[in-house]
């Protein structure tokens, strides 16, 4: 199974979660490249949309080895194995967050562009991205929206390899995904158009998914017409 794009992939897997669908359900998108495939998800699943931005807290002297992470709303997740070992002064952790939650927070305001982030309290958050290498960021993400309070969380993805599926799927509720071929290589080989997502297209699909929301619920408060 190759996607044609991001799109054509969130479709997919909208139809793969289609049991989902419900009140409680909130699509979070990961930026950038998520937020395309989430898109479609919510569209299928009739759900409302938003972005999940994670930054990762690498340790000082080895940045890509993640010591925790943090999402809006003062979620923090720590790995405390890690934590053990380097042994960080409390005043330069505080530090390296400060920075990471100025950088998220700018990023959420970007994104959002005016609209408000939805709460995941006591709903189940789908987790979506456009696919899966590691499964480091998506580890993050899934441990954030826990630590916001999502009464269930689902991962969602296109692709992945068998390894890191088997190892997510220990982290959360459910783990979806359409394909974990043992040939992975890298996400963008099951794509035939894996062009960059930018910014621009993040804020206007969200823009999109709230206006669809909105039109959604204006339709179901209208009172019904006694005349039809």
């Amino acid at each position: 199974m190759v996607f044609l794009d991001r799109l054509d992939a969130g479709q997919r897997l909208g139809e793969r979660l289609s049991s989902l669908r419900g009140p409680d359900i909130v699509v979070l998108g990961l930026p950038r490249g998520g937020v395309p495939v989430a898109f479609e998800v919510a569209r299928v699943l009739g759900a409302p949309l938003d972005v999940l931005v994670v930054r990762k807290l690498g340790v000082p002297f080895q940045p890509e080895l993640a010591m925790g992470a943090i999402g809006e709303d003062g979620a923090l997740v720590l790995n405390h194995g890690v934590m053990q070992q380097i042994q960080i002064s409390r005043s330069k952790f505080v530090a390296i967050e400060q920075r990471e939650r100025a950088e998220l927070e700018s990023q959420a305001t970007r994104y959002r562009n005016g609209y408000p982030r939805i709460s995941l309290v006591g709903r189940t958050a789908v987790v979506v991205d456009d696919g899966i290498a590691t499964g480091s960021t998506a580890r993050a993400a899934c441990r954030v929206a826990r630590a916001q309070h999502a009464a269930r969380v689902v991962l969602a993805v296109p692709v992945a390899p068998p390894s890191s599926a088997t190892e997510l799927a220990r982290h959360v509720d459910e783990l979806v995904c359409l394909r974990t071929p043992d040939r992975f290589l890298a996400v963008g080989w099951w794509y035939r158009d894996f062009s960059p997502a930018t910014d621009t297209e993040v804020i206007v699909l969200l823009k999109k998914a709230a206006d669809r929301a909105a039109r959604t619920s204006a339709s179901d408060e209208r009172p019904p017409n006694p005349g039809r």
